[in-house]
């Protein structure tokens, strides 16, 4: 029976609900409600769910030696000679061998580290992201394209040894309430605050049943004492707990073993000259979607990117209407674009700073930004629950057009909770984007993928970067084949040579719009 562990469900139709999503019950401590799903669409979460699967790794005990799990100290990677031997030039692909150690220096024999891997130049403003191989063996190989003339120097980083991505692992199986939120109820001067979460854990409280009729997205709140469910009036972040072993602590130390460059066993750069080849002929291997040269990110495929200052991007949006959905990554994006645009000005919804909905208008050029960030699980300050929608019913309510451009941003609040409902977040978001391109082929729809943060202790138990490069898989696999554009802030934030953050630098930034505004105008640019 449907929500079988709640002890009184009088308060909602629960039967209501039955057919839009199934219970799993598998997980140790905790229960969550899924969105149903097809059997075509299951059959497809199964593909990408093997396709981003991490390599088994011996789980952690009680009485693990910590001397016996990753140093990177220890560790080290080597340039391999180029295959036939002879110069490096744009055009070739570079190879570098990493292998890892324990504090004793013996090499590992296990893989399930987790790496990544640049090229750079830090005086030509120069980058490009590698693709790490593990051969599950304690040795793994990191591979480039190498795409301009001039010095490049490897940086190869341990963000989490295998030890530690045990922990994450255990951490998204038996602990999936860590982060929790508050709902707040009122009727007339009568307040109560309860916990709400995806998944909340067994309980003999009454419990009220949110979950979105259209979209079947799950959600729950404790029942407060005094009040009914109809009451709640407001979300919030609630807050977080750590529940790692004693033992645990010393596998998330920042500077020891998490987010630490390794050394080369010789020199970590090399000289490469100009060749036939250029970088849009390359075969390599590994083909990244693009590279930064002089801080300018530059395209591998087929489009070439513009710079747009802020007259041509006047020019590019002029008569345009651009809604924006998602998290704080691409409220970045309203706010740059806010700065940008002299004629642009905020209207004042009455919306917090860090909540939403948000709109700007450009009366003279009829240029029109609205933000409104995604329906929960969200971190995010108090918000009103008539504004907190799910994007999928959002999207459902736009005309759409050749004036009309969409940005999408779902990925930082998810890495917390299985992988599975994330996917089944996306697969509800690109049914409301088919059923949008069907009536609107016009619209023009940009999808920001996730980014490299390197978050330190304890934030990286919720926002590991290891969280989030299943969930950046995860939606290419949704949305691949569908006329949407990409941005990948992945790479363009691996590649850069300015720090990890959850919210980019503004060179990042402005990287990113041009890159938005080269599909929105491909041939309006100054």
């Amino acid at each position: 029976m449907l929500l079988q562990w709640f002890n009184d469900y009088s308060q909602v139709q629960v039967n209501a609900y039955a057919n839009i999503f199934h219970h799993i019950p598998s997980f140790k401590q905790s229960i969550c409600a899924f969105r149903s799903i097809s059997p075509e669409e299951a059959c497809e979460e199964d593909n990408i769910l093997q396709s981003i699967a991490w390599p088994k790794i011996p789980s952690i005990t009680s009485n693990f030696r910590f001397k016996n799990t990753s140093d990177p100290s220890c560790s080290e990677f080597t340039i391999l000679p180029k295959v036939g031997g002879g110069q490096w030039y744009i055009g070739d692909q570079l190879e570098v061998s990493i292998i890892i150690r324990d504090y004793y220096c013996h090499p590992k024999t296990s893989g399930g580290d987790f790496l990544v891997a640049s090229l750079k130049n830090r005086d030509l403003q120069a980058g490009v992201s590698g693709q790490v191989v593990d051969h599950l063996n304690g040795s793994y190989t990191a591979v480039f394209p190498l795409v301009w003339k001039g010095q490049a120097q490897v940086e190869v980083i341990l963000v989490h040894p295998s030890e530690a991505v045990t922990v994450l692992q255990r951490l998204n199986t038996e602990h999936l309430d860590r982060v929790y939120f508050n709902g707040t109820f009122r009727s007339g001067s009568v307040t109560e605050t309860t916990v709400c979460n995806v998944c909340l854990r067994p309980t003999t409280q009454p419990v009220c049943n949110y979950t979105d009729v259209r979209t079947g997205e799950p959600w729950f709140c404790l029942k407060p004492k005094n009040l009914s469910c109809d009451t709640r009036i407001e979300h919030s972040k609630g807050g977080y707990s750590h529940p790692i072993r004693p033992q645990e602590y010393k596998l998330f130390k920042h500077n020891l073993n998490m987010n630490v460059p390794l050394l080369s066993t010789d020199s970590s750069s090399l000289n490469l000259f100009p060749d036939q080849l250029t970088a849009e002929s390359t075969s390599v291997q590994f083909k990244p979607t693009g590279f930064y040269y002089k801080g300018v990110w530059q395209s591998l495929g087929n489009i070439k990117f513009h710079q747009f200052d802020n007259e041509s991007i006047v020019q590019c949006l002029k008569g345009k209407v651009i809604h924006m959905y998602g998290d704080s990554t691409i409220r970045q994006w309203f706010g740059y674009l806010n700065n940008a645009i002299p004629g642009l000005k905020e209207f004042n919804l009455h919306a917090s700073k860090k909540t939403s909905p948000f709109m700007s208008l450009d009366y003279k050029n009829n240029i029109q930004v609205t933000f409104r960030c995604h329906g929960p699980p969200i971190r995010i300050r108090t918000i009103p629950i008539s504004e907190l929608r799910y994007i999928a019913n959002e999207l459902d309510t736009i005309r759409g057009g050749s004036n009309t451009v969409i940005f999408l941003s779902v990925w930082a609040h998810f890495g917390n909770f299985p992988i599975q409902i994330y996917i089944r977040r996306l697969m509800s978001i690109r049914s409301a984007v088919k059923r949008l391109l069907t009536r609107a082929p016009e619209t023009l729809v940009v999808i920001r993928s996730g980014n490299l943060q390197s978050a330190a202790f304890p934030v990286t138990l919720t926002n590991s970067d290891w969280y989030s490069q299943p969930c950046d898989k995860a939606l290419r696999a949704v949305f691949e084949g569908m006329d949407v554009i990409l941005v990948d802030a992945w790479e363009m934030v691996l590649a850069h040579h300015l720090p990890h953050l959850l919210h980019p630098q503004p060179a990042i930034i402005k990287n990113m719009v041009d890159v938005l505004l080269s599909y929105t105008c491909p041939q309006k640019h100054k």
